[in-house]
């Protein structure tokens, strides 16, 4: 078991961790349960149909995303760079477990990308008028592949209702060693692009 974090807490990752050289980000979520009218005016609880979206977004030492390969997500799914690659899209959300990955290979992150953050987006949540509201038991752990053990985990328990996108951890460098934080903030991004704009 992992060291398991709070908000806004920074933990090292590679130190101490001798021979790490890559991680595997987990994300998880459930759709919330929620009351709909059926027939009679009678309440029935359904599960809510959200699709969230996990990226990356490769960022330089001034917090600056400056290459549009570097933004790993659904539609782009390994960096330019090939350090950083997405496991594909989950559309439900449903079953236990990471219903996304995203492999970052540490060791060849070059050395121009300081951070890597981490996110999540509602797919089409405009139109379905959906936000973060309608999800639970959202976390993000960080595993080291080469033998399945979760080092890192953080839950998510804020309340997001209302917002669209998630800004959920950050990868980033210090000291010459990769380090972890906890950021769990809601934002509003209809889409991975409007939330990558924000670091162009």
């Amino acid at each position: 078991m992992g060291i398991s974090l709070v908000k806004g807490q920074k933990v090292d990752l590679t130190k101490g961790n001798a021979g790490l050289g890559r991680v595997i980000v987990g994300l998880g979520w459930d759709p919330a349960d929620i009351e709909e009218r059926g027939f009679f005016g009678m309440k029935k609880k359904t599960k809510a149909n959200v699709d969230c979206d996990a990226s990356a977004i490769l960022l330089d030492e001034r917090g600056k995303l400056t290459h549009a390969d570097n933004l790993v997500c659904f539609y782009n799914k390994v960096s330019g760079c090939g350090s950083v690659v997405h496991s594909g899209d989950n559309l439900t959300g449903e079953g236990d477990g990471d219903d996304e990955q995203i492999l970052v290979d540490l060791a060849r992150v070059p050395a121009s990308i300081h951070k890597v953050l981490v996110a999540v987006n509602i797919y089409e949540c405009e139109s379905r008028k959906q936000d973060f509201g309608m999800i639970r038991s959202a976390f993000i752990r960080i595993v080291n592949p080469a033998n399945n053990q979760e080092l890192i985990r953080f839950n998510l328990t804020d309340n997001y209702a209302g917002k669209t996108a998630l800004i959920v951890g950050e990868l980033y460098r210090h000291s010459g060693e990769w380090k972890f934080n906890a950021i769990g903030e809601g934002a509003h991004a209809a889409h991975i692009n409007i939330l990558a704009s924000q670091y162009q």
